[in-house]
């Protein structure tokens, strides 16, 4: 049977508030059971509008309608209009996640701040950065976080530093293969990374060889058999405006033999035979359909997916 974990970045509040919901219905009508990672500070999404000036930025904006998907309102957040405090806003939402039998677990504090900023920031600034967002997820849920997976896959040696230091199962901060012990110059860290294996929606969408027909045959196309298989989606776009394609997906999916998991399942799993989980290095990589970089596994990584 092909292994699929379903991972959903949650990076807005309108996104929590509609988004989250209308795929927690869509997974329990399937009888799937995801892993969900909510940005839990300010949304300040309007600030992401300084990427402009980032190669590929502009191109994607117009190929995906950013406008439709995220909304007026959203994009004013952080600019013209204060960012509203999403974990605050919506702690009813996250916890019905937890129990409907979902993983939660930490996207960010401040997406735009993390995604537009980590590589600039300190060691102290990244640790207080993930410090904020573990402390409203225990107010939240009660208990510490057991994973984090990095807005934007931004990640660094400071990140996976204060990962270690968290104690997390695993982190799922990359784009690559398979799960590895991943290693950044001399350091190689304790934290298991699950890596997104699948390109994501957005990088597809709207690009003259992917048209909506196309969607779905691609992705079955992709699923590889011998390996754990991770997609990961948001709740602005497969959450909202795009549910119809994630439901036929995930229906067809379905319809081939696929079994779900969530993503600490696939972190048990691969501890529990430790030895044998590669060790790769991770650095700053390409990806089709995306701009700027991101976390790359440099070792075995898929080559239809990370582009170097």
């Amino acid at each position: 049977m092909i292994k699929l974990a379903v991972k959903v970045d949650v990076d807005t509040d309108r996104g929590t508030r509609v988004g989250v919901p209308q795929l927690a219905e869509l997974f329990a009508r399937l009888g799937i059971q995801a892993t969900f990672l909510f940005s839990l500070g300010p949304d300040h999404t309007g600030r992401a509008l300084k990427r402009v000036f980032r190669r590929g930025f502009v191109g994607k904006v117009v190929r995906t309608n950013v406008i439709k998907l995220y909304g007026l309102r959203t994009l004013m957040n952080g600019v013209f209009l204060p960012g509203p405090k999403i974990g605050q806003r919506n702690e009813a939402v996250l916890r019905d996640i937890r129990e409907r039998g979902h993983e939660v677990g930490i996207h960010c504090h401040d997406h735009v701040k993390w995604q537009d900023g980590l590589q600039h920031m300190s060691r102290d600034e990244v640790f207080s950065e993930l410090a904020k967002a573990q402390a409203e997820f225990q107010r939240i849920f009660g208990n510490p976080a057991l994973t984090a997976g990095a807005a934007g896959w931004q990640a660094n040696a400071f990140s996976l530093e204060a990962y270690d230091a968290a104690g997390f199962l695993y982190g799922s901060d990359t784009r690559g293969s398979v799960p590895f012990f991943p290693r950044v110059g001399d350091t190689t860290f304790r934290t298991l990374q699950i890596p997104t294996t699948l390109p994501t929606l957005d990088e597809l969408m709207g690009r003259p060889g992917y048209p909506d027909a196309a969607l779905i045959p691609y992705y079955l196309s992709q699923l590889d058999p011998s390996a754990f298989n991770v997609l990961t989606i948001h709740a602005e776009i497969e959450g909202m405006l795009r549910l119809g394609l994630m439901e036929e997906l995930l229906r067809r999916i379905q319809q081939i033999g696929v079994d779900f998991y969530r993503l600490d399942d696939i972190a048990r799993m691969c501890l529990a035979k430790r030895a044998s989980v590669p060790v790769c290095e991770m650095r700053d990589g390409t990806v089709d359909g995306r701009s700027g970089t991101l976390a790359v596994q440099a070792d075995g990584a898929v080559a239809s997916v990370v582009s170097q």
